[in-house]
């Protein structure tokens, strides 16, 4: 079977506490671990959509507008829906090593979480991706 769950390939979360929500595949796990025995990826994605900005904002209110909330999760493969999407943002670095290293402390995954967050807002304001950064309608 082709392999097609690869890193940067955009999904769609379906369960959850983020279920509806983009995300971008990190890394992935196709035979599964030992601690979690099935296919399962690590996704980073967009638990806050920014705000549409217009040209008449102020430079002030355009930043505030164009801020994005992101998580870091362990998703089960049953629990997304594969798009024919990927998103060419290199966050390679910000995974580091294995995924429980970045689950094993609370600073870790909220470091890794604001490297993201970082990435994802510079890839808005270039306009690149607009497809990514916009609320699913459903």
């Amino acid at each position: 079977m082709v392999k097609f769950l690869k890193a940067n390939k955009a999904v769609i979360v379906l369960q959850g506490r983020y279920a509806g929500r983009k995300a971008v595949i990190l890394r992935s796990f196709d035979e599964g671990t030992r601690d979690r025995p099935y296919g399962h990826c690590l996704v980073a994605g967009i638990s806050k959509y920014p705000k549409k900005v217009i040209r008449k904002d102020s430079a002030k209110k355009t930043a505030k507008k164009s801020r994005v909330k992101t998580f870091i999760k362990v998703v089960n493969y049953n629990h997304i829906m594969p798009t024919r999407y990927t998103l060419d943002v290199d966050l390679k670095d910000v995974v580091g090593g294995t995924t429980s290293e970045i689950f094993q402390s609370k600073d870790k995954k909220l470091t890794a979480a604001k490297e993201v967050k970082a990435r994802f807002e510079e890839r808005f304001k270039t306009g690149k991706n607009r497809w990514f950064f916009s609320k699913l309608r459903f």
